[in-house]
This record gives structure tokens, C-alpha cells and sequence, in this order.
């Protein structure tokens, strides 16, 4: 700073200031969810697996649900011991609005709030269009849409326990590419489903945001999972050829969207879906030359 007659301002408090500014720039201060509570719903397998760890791995208190009881129980386990961090598991059925209310009380019986809320927890189903069943579409849009809605809307209190305009509390949706662009299988309410995810997410955002509380979505590409590997016969070979940079996702690439996201770094991103699909969607292009 150059004062008007020319002499250069060096006074304590400005040096201190600059410290200060320094710091909040520090990665570990930009991107830290030390000592934060994130529930994270499908967080036995998967993306929210991933998330979950890069949680973990960071700091941060996490509380996983599954409708298996003893997978989500061994996975906490794993967890925990893995990253040397909390990890709880507390086994619910989200696709009911009972499901939804059980597990927030729960969390509530152990937490006077929570930072972070993760709906990752979906299903996909496949049919051929003339025989699609309304059982199929229904257990979609049950887990995928409804529950996404009904599990923000009873987590609220725990959400503005923690939210302040510094530092909001963060609602992150799982949606998917198969939302964005036209899938290849035969999942039409799950594209459907996802598709929802991503605009409720920006409805939600303009509403939420007045509480402190960001609601962001992510869209993954092919990451390996049970939901993918069971269509593909867990071979990906044909996914990766065809991926822009060839290979599937990594629990790191959504691990740290999650954290970008959760984070203070993320701080000023509100009502976005943001694609982690190695370029899937972006590269994609219409060759009408033949």
C-alpha cells in the first residue's frame, strides 16, 4: 500500500492482516472439514462409500446408512478403523417417509446438529419400455426423488444448528450424467429421477440458501459399483474405451468434489450440479459429416 506522500504503509495491524489473509488461503484451511458431522445416506458402497472416506480422512465425524443392516455395520467398522475417525452406522429404509423420520431421530439421539447432509442413497431399475413395471418406476423415484426431498426437509433443524452466514451448512444431491445426457440402457425413471435431482436441487438452493444452508449437487460418470458392475457384468473395459480419459472414476475425483463442495473453499458455489464423469458429457458431440 502506497500512502499519498509517497511513504509506504507498514503499519502492525495491515503485516497482521496479510498474515491473516495468508492463512485462510493455506489448503488446509480452504478445503478442511476437521471436526464437522456429515451424514452421509448410502454411504455402505459405492459413491457414497467414497465420500464418505474422504470425510474421514480429513477429520470429520460421519454416520452412514444402508437398508443392510450388517453391511452397513461392517463397512462403519472398516471405516473407522481405517482412517482412524468416527464412523457410525445407523441402518435405515429411506424409500418411506417413516424410513426418513426413524433415521433423523437417530442422528439426533447422538448430534445437537450436523454440517453436512449427503442424499446419495439411490436405486436404478431396467425393463424394456412395453413391460416397464409401475413396482419398478415406483422404487426409483421413491428412493431417488422423494427421499432426497423428505431427508433435507427432516434434517433441517440439525442443518441450521450448525449454519452460519461464515460458515453454512452444505446439503450435497447424487445425481448422474444419466440426468444430463440420454442413457443407453433402458432406466427411464432412474434418468428421469436424476434429472429431478438436479433442478430440485436448484429450487432447493434459492430457498435454502436464506437459512445458510448450500445445497449443490454433484453428477458422476462411470465410477465401479454394484449399480453400474451388475450391467455391464463388472466388465468396465468398454466404459473406459469409450471415457475421454480413459478409465473409470476414482473415490479421490468424487472424494474431493465432495470436500471442494463441504468446505470453505466451496463457500460461495450454491445450486450447482457439477459433472465428475472424466468428460463424458462435455465431449460429447454430434459428427453429422457422413
Amino acid at each position: 500500500f502506497q500512502a499519498e506522500d509517497g511513504i509506504r504503509d507498514r503499519s502492525p495491524s495491515r503485516g497482521l492482516g496479510d498474515v491473516y489473509k495468508r492463512q485462510k488461503m493455506k489448503i488446509e484451511e480452504l478445503f478442511s472439514v476437521k471436526d464437522k458431522v456429515a451424514v452421509v445416506t448410502g454411504g455402505s458402497r459405492g459413491i457414497g462409500e467414497m465420500i464418505a472416506s474422504a470425510y474421514l480422512a480429513n477429520g470429520a465425524t460421519v454416520y452412514i446408512t444402508s437398508r443392510k443392516a450388517d453391511v452397513c455395520d461392517a463397512k462403519a467398522i472398516e471405516l473407522s478403523e481405517k482412517y482412524n475417525a468416527q464412523c457410525t452406522s445407523l441402518p435405515s429404509d429411506l424409500s418411506s417417509l417413516e424410513g426418513i423420520e426413524k433415521f433423523v431421530k437417530e442422528v439426533e439421539a447422538l448430534e445437537s446438529g450436523i454440517d453436512i447432509l449427503v442424499n446419495n442413497a439411490g436405486a436404478a431399475w431396467a425393463e424394456p419400455i412395453d413391460v416397464f413395471s409401475e413396482k419398478g418406476w415406483d422404487k426409483v423415484m421413491d428412493l431417488n426423488v422423494k427421499s432426497v426431498f423428505f431427508s433435507t426437509q427432516k434434517f433441517l433443524p440439525l442443518l441450521k444448528k450448525k449454519a452460519t452466514r461464515e460458515d453454512p451448512s452444505r446439503v450435497i444431491n447424487i445425481g448422474s450424467i444419466d440426468g444430463i445426457g440420454t442413457p443407453v440402457f433402458e432406466t427411464y425413471p432412474y434418468s428421469a429421477s436424476k434429472a429431478s435431482v438436479h433442478h430440485m436441487t436448484r429450487v432447493l438452493a434459492a430457498r435454502l440458501v436464506r437459512e445458510d444452508i448450500l445445497v449443490n449437487a454433484i453428477a458422476p460418470g462411470p465410477f465401479p459399483s454394484d449399480m453400474l458392475g451388475s450391467a455391464v457384468a463388472h466388465n468396465y473395459d468398454g466404459i473406459i474405451s469409450r471415457n475421454p480419459v480413459h478409465r473409470m472414476g476414482r473415490a479421490e475425483d468424487v472424494g474431493g468434489l465432495a470436500l471442494y463442495l463441504s468446505s470453505k473453499a466451496g463457500s460461495y458455489t450454491v445450486g450447482e450440479t457439477i459433472t465428475c464423469d472424466g468428460g463424458t458429457i462435455s465431449a460429447t458431440g454430434h459428427d453429422l459429416s457422413e
